[in-house]
């Protein structure tokens, strides 16, 4: 059996018709006119029939009616242009929307089919569907990362410009997290995966895709509604063309123009042409709705932990007693800490390998949660934790500050020294808050379930416009609806607590580097890469690229009216009132894919 005709494809062999339909009849053979013409009036008048069955209105209607008129009147050279304009726009914007897809649909040529795990006999070649949480893989040079999951090797270099647009490769330390969908760019390594395949970034961008493709934007809806009052325009051109000269020829040449119109080419050309720069950049916008409107947002709210801030302790300094060496003391509580799975222990072990620090093996240990650890290390007795666990230090008692974390550490039974811990405001912070203001937004809102204390230290170094702190979930929910009386609220957001104000507002965005699972699903927008300037980015995206549609969508509707009103004042045929038309369908779908560019 042959591969099915699709409607793309029809569309082609309507153009090549129409096209040697006129080129035979410029020749000398007048029935190749009507002969060119025929099959483009049987697919539009196939097309306005599905369209009607929808509920639908549109502007092809003028086209069918035009072509009709010309075969009614004798004006066979006239509706010869019109069928060849008609199969030629839908070739354009066919050949548009591929262009504008083509950052997005890239993505889904990259995913991987099969992937190397290791098993009890060694390496073994399985499907990537295949792959479960704790799962061992080994992702070799130039190979793309099949799922989540974090670095078990030395190190990695990862190239992840696919997913994020980041052009510079980066290297990873072991335990760095890793996306599915970027590429190996150094030497083979080892990941332990951390989601199942068909739930890692990205399958979830695959999806996303659809998703994003399959969408209609408000503003393309409302380009259908601006359809039906230029349709009644034309018509009273019509009918007063035909009122002031009783030449139906000047009636066809107004419909002629009239066809079709740019409002059915610009909006939706712009709008996937700007969800496919925002995927270029590391943010998955879900839908052309979505991507609306966040051209349109006037209030910014954020979550501080994970989202202003790095989401993860940090040791940022280390205090000891006198006679102590620092680095003795980070060595020695950082091996310790190896045998936890706390936050704090997490980061105090990265300290020390950053720090080139070689660890020992702990022994003897003794863990209370919430606590401290306690245990041997190189002979030695070393306890972590807090003054119920260890003992208070009175000489170190003034290192507590907001958004601070204390552990205090004592070395053979004795007070050595503390640890202090914060979580820091991501560096590329202050730099986005500028970029969306500069892009329109209005108000920026701190919106955070931490203490207030810390919340507002974070916001004073911000310039936030205001700071709301110790919100539950429900509490952030009144507080997105409370702001959208100032405009369209745009919610920014990690984890499951944020879910709920992220389905609130009008467009809620996801950090879906390390954000949860519910966060993502809420959303109408990911950002794909762990940097909250790429929102920023996404934003002038989406400004421009509604801006721009609505350029077109003025120009070519009122140059198709100026057209209108020549050929009802008798100063153009229908011949050179279809050429113009078609020079302006060409230029609307030529500036709406100015989106693309950066």
């Amino acid at each position: 059996m042959g591969r099915p005709v699709t409607g793309q494809a029809l569309r082609r062999a309507a153009l090549a018709v129409a096209a040697l339909g006129l080129a035979a009849g410029l020749a000398g053979v007048a029935p190749a006119y009507r002969l060119g013409m025929l099959p483009v009036l049987g697919l539009l008048l196939w097309d306005i029939l599905q369209k009607l069955r929808r509920g639908d209105a549109g502007l092809d209607l003028l086209a069918a009616l035009s072509m009709a008129g010309a075969l009614l009147l004798g004006e066979e050279l006239a509706g010869a242009v019109i069928a060849l304009m008609v199969a030629g726009g839908a070739f354009l914007e066919d050949f548009a929307r591929a262009r504008a897809r083509r950052e997005m649909t890239a993505l889904l040529a990259r995913q991987p089919r099969h992937a190397a795990r290791h098993g009890a006999a060694g390496l073994e070649e399985v499907p990537i569907e295949a792959i479960r949480p704790g799962d061992r893989i080994l992702v070799r040079q130039g190979e793309v990362v099949p799922a989540d999951g974090t670095l078990e090797s030395d190190v990695a270099v990862i190239d992840a410009s696919a997913l994020t647009g980041e052009a510079a490769p980066r290297r990873l330390a072991p335990g760095a997290g890793i996306l599915s969908g970027s590429s190996n760019a150094g030497e083979a390594f080892d990941l332990l995966a951390t989601k199942p395949a068909a739930e890692s970034t990205f399958a979830g961008i695959i999806r996303l895709v659809a998703q994003a493709q399959a969408s209609k934007a408000p503003m393309a809806r409302l380009a259908d509604r601006w359809a039906l009052g230029f349709l009644a325009a034309t018509a009273a051109i019509a009918l007063l063309a035909w009122l002031a000269s009783g030449d139906p020829r000047r009636v066809l040449a107004v419909l002629v123009v009239a066809t079709p119109c740019p409002l059915i080419l610009a909006v939706p050309v712009a709008i996937i042409a700007g969800l496919s720069r925002c995927a270029a950049v590391g943010v998955l916008v879900k839908s052309g709705a979505a991507l609306e409107l966040l051209g349109r947002v006037r209030v910014l709210m954020l979550d501080k932990t994970g989202t202003l801030t790095e989401g993860r302790a940090r040791l940022v300094e280390t205090l000891v007693l006198p006679g102590v060496d620092p680095a003795d003391l980070l060595r020695l509580a950082a091996s310790l800490d190896q045998a936890s799975a706390h936050v704090l222990a997490v980061g105090l072990v990265a300290a020390a390998r950053e720090a080139g620090l070689a660890l020992a093996t702990p022994m003897a240990l003794r863990e209370v949660a919430g606590a401290g650890i306690a245990g041997i290390v190189e002979g030695r007795s070393v306890a972590l934790g807090g003054p119920e666990f260890v003992g208070d230090f009175p000489a170190l008692a003034d290192v507590q500050a907001p958004g601070a974390a204390r552990v205090l550490v004592a070395l053979d039974g004795a007070p050595a020294g503390v640890l202090v811990f914060a979580d820091p405001v991501r560096a590329e912070a202050p730099a986005m808050l500028a970029a969306v203001r500069a892009a329109g937004i209005r108000r920026v809102v701190l919106l955070s379930g931490d203490r207030l204390a810390i919340a507002e230290a974070v916001g004073r170094s911000l310039g936030v416009d205001a700071v709301l702190a110790e919100r539950s979930p429900a509490e952030k929910v009144a507080a997105v609806l409370r702001e959208k009386p100032a405009g369209p609220v745009l919610m920014l957001g990690d984890g499951v607590n944020d879910a709920p104000a992220l389905a609130a507002a009008d467009i809620g965005v996801a950090m879906g580097a390390r954000g949860t699972v519910a966060s993502a699903e809420a959303a109408d927008a990911v950002v794909l890469v762990d940097r909250i300037d790429r929102l920023a980015e996404a934003m002038r995206i989406a400004r421009r690229a509604r801006g721009i549609a609505l350029q077109s969508v003025g120009a070519g509707i009122g140059l198709s009216t100026l057209g209108m009103l020549a050929a009802a004042a008798g100063q153009l045929t229908p011949v050179q009132g279809a050429v113009l038309q078609e020079g302006i369908d060409v230029a609307v779908i030529l500036n709406a894919l100015r989106v693309l560019r950066g």
